[in-house]
């Protein structure tokens, strides 16, 4: 998903589909054992890559879930946080990873080959989201025959733009741009925002985005994950963390990090609204979120 998603997802989901030009000469750094590390650009600092705009992930104000992940493990290193800012756009790894600013990027869907990625430390799906009472709190497909007729959001691009259009809802949709300038525009608060006026009866957005500005309204936006799709591509991803393929240490250290504080991690993701998955596609509460993604 991402570049189907966050970063395609998230990145197509959100998007971003950078491209890393070659690969990566690590930096050597001397730690406190006298021990050679070639892995981080300081051994004594966690430093994550970010976008400075792009709640509710990061922000420079450190208000995003990622930033909080951030702090999580900066804590459980013992190690000073430091962040290397840039909008996820076009360039972005290349611009931070790729270029041995910063060492992690703190949320990447499961295969793609922008990165070297982490286990995956929460599960999560594009989602619909209603307002109360609109009558279709209860559709769980976009293969609904209620979704007929209705203006519908999408960000263009994305993979449920393709489960829209095999069900026959584009003609009715209203598109907003994949690819932006985070520093000023945000796609998802365009859709909410709409979406509360009356102007598209439901948005889909990605899991994330959809379970944070859901939560920002009295009473709260339905959402909906979309997890029973029986065409087009699935909706729903693993996300984890981002790598330069050579950082093998520090790759298990990160994976040894996500298994031990699960619980915690879950507790942030929750508090954000992320709507969190289990591998059978069920929702994941505060009362079952120490399972592992």
């Amino acid at each position: 998903m991402k570049s189907v998603g966050r970063r395609a997802m998230l990145l197509a989901l959100v998007g971003v589909v950078a491209c890393l030009a070659g690969r990566d000469v690590a930096r050597a750094q001397v730690n406190d054992s006298g021990e050679l590390s070639i892995e981080l650009v300081d051994p004594k600092v966690l430093r994550v890559c970010a976008d400075p705009r792009n709640l509710p992930f990061s922000n420079d104000k450190g208000e995003g879930f990622e930033n909080k992940l951030g702090e999580l493990f900066a804590e459980k290193l013992q190690k000073k946080l430091d962040y290397m800012y840039f909008p996820q756009a076009t360039g972005f790894v290349r611009m931070t990873l790729g270029s041995h600013r910063c060492d992690v990027i703190m949320g990447f869907p499961q295969g793609d080959d922008l990165v070297q990625g982490t286990n995956p430390y929460y599960r999560t799906a594009y989602a619909m989201v209603t307002k109360p009472g609109s009558g279709l709190d209860d559709v769980a497909t976009l293969e609904d025959e209620r979704l007929k007729g209705k203006h519908i959001g999408i960000v263009a691009g994305t993979p449920p733009a393709t489960n829209m259009a095999i069900a026959g809802l584009m003609a009715n949709a209203k598109p907003y741009p994949l690819m932006i300038d985070t520093r000023y525009d945000s796609s998802a608060e365009a859709m909410i925002t709409d979406l509360t006026k009356g102007e598209i009866d439901v948005a889909i957005l990605w899991g994330p985005m959809a379970g944070f500005y859901a939560k920002k309204f009295n009473p709260p936006l339905h959402v909906t994950p979309l997890v029973k799709e029986t065409t087009g591509p699935k909706l729903v991803y693993r996300i984890g963390m981002g790598v330069r393929g050579a950082d093998q240490n520090w790759k298990r250290q990160l994976n040894r990090l996500i298994q031990e504080n699960q619980p915690a991690i879950n507790k942030i993701l929750l508090d954000f609204g992320v709507p969190l998955l289990d591998e059978n596609d069920r929702p994941l509460g505060a009362e079952t979120a120490t399972k592992s993604p």
